[in-house]
């Protein structure tokens, strides 16, 4: 399994030839400028709500190489009117795909799309590998629901939002990889704005300090699990 970050909450993963996208936000992210997404593969596109920093370029993506909106019910149906094929989920659900089983869990934040309608309850992802399994939490809060995922998956790695302000922040996503019962994170939806921006040898001394490994990956930088 081959982890990419795009910037902001953006994330390439490849799973035996098959490529996912997570919340492609990269045109309208001036740190991401380097990336051509018309370079991008996709045969799924994962997104974890509607806010515009996780949707901006789903559409233009999925267009171009046809790939799978996977999300809740109401930000599918939304793509599919735009015709792009989609894959709905819902809090709880899960789905066996070619590359893994995929189910969608709890995120306290909001979701609505950039004209004001409606994007349904937001969620995060706990996708199931052949080999590895990682959780991609979405924008959330701490929450208790965290500690029902270790009962049914062992993590390999945790993607988390560490900026603070909209999010959980450094301290909270600690707390959350306790809840999870997973040492690994990869940190992401940080500094892309002033509201977010944190100081990178504080946020992994503080991790480190509790024997956690906090990575901070460059834009175009990927990890191998």
């Amino acid at each position: 399994m081959k982890i990419t970050f795009y910037g902001h909450a953006s994330l390439g993963i490849e799973v035996n030839d098959v490529h996912i996208l997570v919340d492609p936000f990269i045109t309208a992210n001036p740190n991401a400028s380097e990336i051509n997404i018309d370079s991008l593969k996709a045969d799924y596109i994962l997104v974890t709500h509607a806010h515009q920093d996780h949707i901006v370029d789903v559409e233009s993506i999925a267009k171009r190489t046809g790939a799978v909106v996977v999300s809740n019910f109401e930000i599918v149906s939304y793509y599919e009117k735009l015709g792009v094929e989609g894959h709905p989920m819902n809090h709880g659900g899960k789905w066996d795909f070619e590359f893994g089983t995929v189910k969608y869990v709890n995120a306290i934040h909001t979701s609505s799309f950039p004209d004001g309608s409606y994007g349904g309850q937001p969620g995060g992802f706990v996708i199931e590998g052949e080999h590895k399994n990682i959780y991609i939490a979405g924008d959330t809060a701490l929450t208790y629901d965290m500690k029902l995922i270790p009962l049914q998956t062992k993590l390999d790695l945790a993607v988390l939002p560490i900026g603070d302000n909209f999010t959980m922040g450094i301290d909270d996503a600690i707390l959350a990889s306790d809840f999870i019962e997973c040492d690994k994170i990869l940190g992401y939806h940080y500094d892309t704005f002033g509201y977010i921006e944190i100081d990178h040898v504080t946020a992994k001394n503080k991790f480190f300090e509790k024997d956690k490994d906090l990575m901070l990956l460059e834009i175009g930088e990927f990890i191998e699990l």
